[in-house]
């Protein structure tokens, strides 16, 4: 199985959010959390708000990058409208 998934975190004034996919959705949280995950993730706690599950990695490839460009869609899930 594959995850597309959605964390977030709370900068001073806002909350940023970031978009990927993995195998391992709790190795990949803890990675973020550990600043060993992507350069844009270092140095921030980092909460799952949101993931899904697909059988095929080329498909949840495909969905990662519809969610990473629909802004709309990404703070409708970092307000809790879409669980």
């Amino acid at each position: 199985m594959y995850f597309v998934y959605l964390i977030v975190s709370k900068n001073k004034k806002r909350t940023i959010s970031y978009v990927g996919y993995t195998n391992n959705i709790r190795k990949r949280l803890k990675n973020h959390n550990d600043s060993k995950g992507a350069k844009f993730t270092k140095g921030r706690k980092w909460k799952l708000k949101y993931f899904k599950s697909y059988k095929k990695k080329n498909i949840a490839m495909k969905e990662e990058y519809k969610l990473k460009k629909n802004y709309k869609l990404r703070k409708k899930i970092k307000l809790g409208e879409i669980i």
